[in-house]
């Protein structure tokens, strides 16, 4: 395994973030039915929802795209939710290859929420229960990562 430097590891982690962003202009940005989705580039960084709920999925049949697709548009209802300021789906990019990049899932789903209680009230959410039953079956394993904004810089 090659030795990485701090420097390495932060290029790293921000060219993986682009990567899963990125893989959104090929899926579309989600939008609540009947609105229009602002493209992230857009908003004023001063505008970013606060908190950040990034999820990646393992597929229990990873190589199947049937799969997959269900699991995508399983995610794009969750844009139904209005406590959900901004959704991004992403499957993985095929970047290269490096000792701190993990391509070992299948899906992703980025959300920003305007605070802690709006995150807490999606997790119970009708469309999100309904999502979880009925998307639950595809997937092997899930690992949540949820953060604090502190800063926003957006190009």
């Amino acid at each position: 395994m090659k030795r990485s430097t701090r420097r390495n590891f932060i290029g790293a982690g921000a060219a993986a973030a682009g990567a899963v962003l990125a893989t959104t202009s090929v899926l579309g940005t989600a939008a609540a039915p009947g609105t229009t989705a602002s493209p992230a580039h857009m908003l004023p960084a001063a505008s970013r929802p606060p908190v950040i709920h990034h999820v990646f999925f393992w597929l229990k049949n990873p190589s199947s795209i049937e799969d997959r697709d269900k699991l995508v548009a399983g995610l794009k209802t969750l844009a139904g939710i209005p406590l959900i300021k901004e959704l991004y789906v992403g499957v993985l990019a095929a970047t290269e290859k490096r000792d701190v990049v993990d391509a070992s899932w299948q899906v992703s789903e980025l959300m920003f929420f305007h605070d802690l209680q709006g995150q807490a009230s999606y997790q119970q959410h009708p469309l999100h229960l309904d999502f979880v039953k009925n998307c639950s079956p595809l997937w092997e394993k899930v690992v949540v990562y949820d953060a604090m904004n502190v800063y926003a810089h957006i190009s």
